[in-house]
């Protein structure tokens, strides 16, 4: 079952957890979505960080290159939607969160997503958050589109790891 909120008042949800970057609470676009995956979390952690393998699940993401290791100041670069996206982890903590921040065209997203495993299934929750001109611009286009792009990646990470 998917879980979706939109809701600019959770922002405690994200800090109790120890993400190293906040969302950003005033932004135009701020979305969080839970999933739960018929899988230990042990696998979906490891199907979602292994980042140079999601062109593999992701469909809309057709390349992932790491610049380093999986740890906290690490950068990737990927490429979602035809768009180029230069990426920095700001929390990696094993089979709890991961979370990094994006920027392209001018726009700064921030990712985290959160791990809890109840009796050998795994809760996903993702929330993020984006600012930048042209989401100010075309807000409702932004938010229905990235809102979909949420739930589409919950959904093929439960199809990849069940």
């Amino acid at each position: 079952m998917l879980h979706h909120v939109t809701d600019t008042t959770m922002s405690h949800v994200h800090t109790t957890s120890g993400f190293a970057r906040a969302l950003d609470t005033n932004a135009p676009f701020l979305d969080t979505q839970s999933i739960w995956i018929q899988a230990p979390v042990q696998k979906v952690w490891e199907t979602l960080t292994t980042l140079e393998q999601w062109p593999a699940w992701l469909t809309n993401v057709s390349l992932v290159k790491m610049n380093g290791l999986l740890q906290a100041g690490t950068t990737f670069d990927w490429k979602t939607n035809g768009m180029t996206i230069h990426s920095t982890l700001h929390t990696v903590t094993p089979l709890v969160a991961i979370g990094w921040t994006g920027k392209v065209w001018g726009m700064f997203a921030v990712h985290n997503w959160e791990f809890r495993e109840v009796d050998g299934q795994t809760e996903v929750t993702v929330s993020e958050s984006m600012d930048g001109f042209l989401l100010k611009v075309f807000r409702k286009t932004f938010n229905k589109m990235l809102s979909k792009d949420m739930h589409d990646s919950l959904q093929l990470l439960k199809k990849a790891c069940e």
